[in-house]
């Protein structure tokens, strides 16, 4: 990967962002990239899947004038999203936070200058800007605004927190860590990894918890997260949580599974376990792999009864047969239906549903053939006492 001389940033964000064009357009005044497209700019990781602006002035005003009646705004805390050409942009105005206790929603307190609103974020890589309208105000600078040392730490390989009191306010900074760490390769600098051991994770709402964990799930790296996030004491894994969750990981990024499963849940419950999750059953998972069907309907009715996260789970435990239910098995269908028995003279009832079924077993079992085949299975069995 290059790293970009800060003195070339701004030629490179207007290479890797055309859409800025537009904001500098709508801009009235003070408008900043930050954070994270920022940091990935100087890696020279180039364009990401959506960015970060700050405005000094009305964020929701901005975000109207690019988009139009397409924005989502959030009043309580100044911010707005929208799409420019296509890329989600979050716009926020510039701000202070406070938090009441522990692990709650900060308060806002809008009006700070770019530089105070940096020193609010989580970690030194994260808390830098460049500036891509001044809008009234005058002409830009391109000059990159670094006031805690992003640039010193990325040229390091180093994240670090901004304030003591970080991880106490916000506990699913902790959580981030694992996420730019693995993704970045960063190495925790020792003050803050000491001060993110001491996170109580429990002061924060299990559905923020979720959701911080899953944005590490959806990571091409999110297995390095998880042993990392072991390692510091904020979770625990499964046994070989990790290696499953890479093997699944890998898994639902190749046929027959691909979209099969929701790649972020699964990734997380094969992680942590199904009861860290709430869905499903560890011994489950584990039975399934275990099992060998001796027949394609066996094997049917045995995947019929489990979630596709259970099933995604259990093919990386092991389950080799599960692939051929995916794209053989599980496609397999009748050509006759209920209303084709009911004009042979059945009346309607479970009958007909008993009818269906053996005929779709017996046919998977490759034991009939074609329609008047499936037809009579299917009547003789629906009549049966």
């Amino acid at each position: 990967m290059t790293r970009i001389p800060t003195e070339n940033l701004a030629e490179e964000m207007r290479r890797a962002y055309p859409e800025l064009e537009a904001v500098r357009g709508a801009a009235t005044g003070p408008v900043y990239l930050v954070g994270g497209a920022v940091r990935d700019l100087l890696l020279g990781r180039g364009r990401s899947a959506n960015l970060d602006l700050v405005v000094e002035g009305d964020a929701g005003a901005l975000a109207a004038q690019l988009g139009g009646a397409e924005v989502l705004e959030h009043e309580r805390f100044g911010t707005a999203t929208v799409k420019v050409d296509g890329l989600e942009v979050d716009v926020a105005a510039t701000r202070t936070e406070s938090y009441a206790r522990p692990g709650a929603l900060p308060d806002v307190a809008p009006g700070a200058g770019i530089e105070d609103d940096l020193t609010r974020r989580d970690f030194t890589v994260n808390a830098m800007a460049v500036p891509i309208a001044a809008g009234e105000r005058g002409a830009t600078s391109p000059e990159l605004i670094d006031p805690t040392g992003g640039v010193a730490d990325l040229g390091a390989g180093v994240l670090r927190v901004l304030h003591p009191a970080s991880f106490v306010e916000d506990p699913t900074r902790a959580l981030r860590a694992a996420r730019y760490a693995s993704r970045l390769g960063l190495s925790l600098e020792p003050e803050t990894e000491q001060l993110l051991r001491a996170t109580n994770l429990e002061t924060v709402s299990a559905d923020r918890r979720e959701a911080e964990l899953l944005r590490l799930s959806a990571e091409p790296q999110a297995a390095r997260g998880f042993e990392l996030l072991a390692g510091w004491g904020l979770v625990e894994l499964r046994p070989d949580g990790a290696e499953l969750a890479a093997r699944v990981a890998e898994q639902l990024a190749e046929r027959p599974w691909r979209g099969f499963a929701p790649t972020a849940p699964t990734v997380l419950r094969a992680a942590l376990g199904a009861a860290a999750t709430e869905g499903g059953s560890d011994e489950h998972e584990r039975q399934l792999a275990a099992a060998d069907p001796s027949r394609p309907s066996e094997a049917v009715a045995l995947a019929a009864r489990h979630d596709p996260s259970e099933l995604a789970i259990a093919r990386a435990m092991g389950a080799a047969w599960l692939d051929r239910y995916l794209s053989e098995w599980r496609g397999v269908e009748l050509e006759i239906g209920g209303d084709d028995l009911i004009a042979a003279g059945l009346e309607e009832g479970r009958a007909v549903g008993r009818g269906l079924a053996e005929a779709r077993r017996r046919k998977l079992d490759g034991e009939i053939a074609g329609r008047d085949e499936e037809l009579a299975v299917a009547l003789d069995a629906a009549r049966e006492a």
